[in-house]
């Protein structure tokens, strides 16, 4: 006798849900073959068979949730032979039937309920499916599980259109380096995130003076609102601070840093250095400053050092709102989604009417230790009416 256990299912996981017994007791089963399905909270598997013979018990019911190591049945290895007896009596050598698998012939809500076999060798229900859907013949692939049987790998390389095997791509050494660093951002801080919506028709007047300086600088989403939110941390000092062990650090000097992507290598925060005072014009040339820098890969460490304070711009011109992770030993970031035109409702002469405008969510990411929701709220509505105000004609 051979005792059927729940095998280990993976770490942390100790128990599971028998789903589907695919054979009932007196059933011949061959060795590797889908026995019975299991569910977890992570993935729901099928059970091969440990030995071939005849399931003798069932000690598990379909819907019972049990412990990993826990008998589930028991299988009577001394019945080898290619049929039970209680088959024996009814339907001699059944077992021995070939299933012929038509996918243009299935139907019905459930058309796979169990495994079977093709040509002698054992196709899972799973298979079958991927295989049915696909329009391809269990005959014509030569299958590289146990006793020539077909897995799922077999049936995705079978119908892909290109290659199925893993490729392994060892990590850069700047996207570890950002990996370790968000991590420990996490862990270190306790983070809030608030978002708005806020009015942006300053970048209707923006594309009707031309997105660029008088110098031929381009003014980007970020710079614009950057300008207004290093101006609002004026007021909200608490926000441009770091940390320093167990002290917060407020500074007067803002060193505003903008997230830049860098193409196969992660992340870099360049930080433009005294942004407070800087007009659109200077904050602008700064910037470019530095990206020409990250392109010429002239970029020192002067240039990411001593950030004080973080601005995301959006990721796409599809993005709503981004929820950064806080720059160590920073506490706070903001984050800035695409620009959007959309209808809303404005007042004319006292009368509600729907018309086109422009729509921007602000967000900020901020450390409960130095913050709570409705600060961090109003420092964004601040932000949104500096925004609002600004006077692009003396400006850029």
């Amino acid at each position: 006798m051979t005792d059927v256990t729940l095998p280990s299912l993976g770490e942390s996981v100790t128990e599971g849900i028998v789903t589907r017994w695919f054979k009932k007791v007196g059933d011949v089963v061959v060795r590797d073959e889908p026995l019975f399905e299991v569910s977890t909270d992570k993935v729901d598997s099928e059970m091969p068979s440990p030995a071939a013979g005849v399931l003798t018990e069932i000690l598990a019911a379909e819907g019972d949730t049990v412990a990993t190591g826990s008998r589930v049945a028991v299988i009577d290895e001394r019945e080898t032979a290619s049929q039970s007896p209680r088959e024996a009596a009814t339907t001699p050598r059944a077992s021995t039937a070939v299933e012929t698998i038509e996918p243009a012939k299935i139907s019905g809500p459930n058309p796979f309920p169990g495994p079977s076999e093709v040509g002698g060798v054992v196709v899972s229900p799973v298979v079958r499916r991927i295989l049915a859907d696909a329009g391809v013949e269990p005959g014509s692939i030569r299958g590289s599980g146990p006793g020539g049987s077909i897995t799922r790998r077999d049936a995705e390389r079978a119908v892909a259109n290109g290659p199925t095997d893993d490729v392994v791509i060892p990590l850069s050494n700047g996207r570890r380096r950002m990996g370790e660093h968000m991590a420990s951002s996490v862990q270190t801080t306790p983070h809030g995130f608030v978002a708005i919506e806020v009015d942006a028709s300053i970048f209707d007047r923006l594309d009707e003076v031309a997105r660029e300086t008088r110098d031929g600088v381009a003014i980007t989403d970020d710079v614009l609102v950057g300008l207004a939110a290093v101006r609002a941390l004026g007021e909200f000092e608490f926000l441009n601070a770091t940390f320093a062990g167990d002290e917060l650090v407020v500074h007067r000097t803002v060193n505003l840093g903008f997230l830049r992507v860098v193409e196969g290598d992660g992340m870099l925060v360049p930080v433009v250095h005294a942004a407070a005072g800087l007009t659109l014009r200077a904050l602008a040339r700064r910037v470019a400053e530095l990206l020409e820098r990250i392109d010429s890969r002239h970029l020192t460490t002067d240039d990411l050092m001593g950030g004080t304070f973080t601005i995301v711009g959006p990721p796409s011109e599809h993005s709503l709102v981004v929820t950064p992770i806080i720059i160590q030993p920073q506490v706070a970031v903001l984050s800035v989604g695409s620009v959007r035109r959309v209808p809303v409702v404005a007042l004319h002469d006292d009368e509600p009417v729907v018309e086109a405008g422009r729509r921007l969510v602000l967000g900020l990411s901020f450390d409960h230790r130095v913050c709570e929701p409705v600060s961090a709220a109003a420092y964004l509505e601040r932000v949104a009416e500096l925004l609002a105000g600004l006077d692009l004609e003396s400006e850029r």
